[in-house]
């Protein structure tokens, strides 16, 4: 019964809701500081990235996607924001989180019948949004960065921002990915390291120089918090 109640569409939506809420609360009484501003703010009107982060720092990386979105270039013109979310029950849980913080979705997954989902997220590219990406989600292995983050970037000639973030004051879960979720009034950093241009003939060659920026992003984050790496 504790299970069809969970599945049950009315459940998941309350759900949502408290635990968007929750985040809200967290991230914005968390004291931020964003590391790389200078490979990101370049881009942050009229040439889109693939704004790539690991599965487990997702509730953190909110933090990144508003500050973008908040940026605005000539004119007062504001930056786009779309994530690819999984089309499964849990991508759309997720999907009804974000959207609390007004950041788009675009469902698919570049690794599980990614055909689709590759078209979305080349046309959303090619349309001026900036696309937020977790190469090794939705399901891992974790920090093992599947083949769609470098096909994406070569078929749309989009670079890959490698980011992560990390919060003093948090809870690891014992999720697949070890998903940390930020507990609030703590200090939180974000990461940018520099863009990953990857050469449309030579995707393949690129996905270890990805996996590896990734780790690096991450790892700086943990650092910068007073924390080991996590590895």
């Amino acid at each position: 019964m504790l299970k069809r109640l969970l599945r049950s569409s009315t459940t998941q939506a309350i759900l949502a809701r408290m635990l968007g809420l929750y985040l809200a609360f967290a991230l914005r009484t968390t004291r931020w500081v964003l590391h790389g501003a200078e490979n990101v703010a370049p881009h942050v009107i009229g040439d889109p990235l693939i704004l790539a982060a690991w599965h487990e720092r997702l509730p953190l990386m909110t933090a990144l996607w508003l500050m973008v979105r908040n940026w605005e270039g000539g004119e007062g013109q504001r930056a786009r924001v779309h994530i690819m979310i999984s089309r499964s029950r849990d991508g759309r849980f997720i999907a009804a989180v974000v959207r609390r913080f007004g950041i788009d979705t675009a469902a698919g997954s570049t690794s599980r019948g990614g055909a689709a989902a590759m078209r979305t997220l080349v046309a959303l590219l090619a349309s001026g949004s900036h696309v937020g990406i977790t190469p090794d989600g939705p399901r891992g292995p974790r920090r093992r960065a599947a083949a769609g983050v470098a096909q994406l970037a070569a078929l749309s000639g989009a670079g890959v921002l490698p980011t992560a973030a990390q919060t003093s004051r948090r809870w690891v879960l014992r999720s697949w990915d070890r998903m940390v979720v930020p507990k609030p009034f703590g200090r939180g950093v974000v990461v940018c390291g520099p863009v990953i241009r990857v050469p449309r003939a030579d995707w393949r060659e690129a996905l270890p120089a990805i996996e590896t920026a990734l780790n690096e992003a991450a790892d700086r984050a943990d650092a910068l918090c007073g924390l080991p790496a996590q590895g």
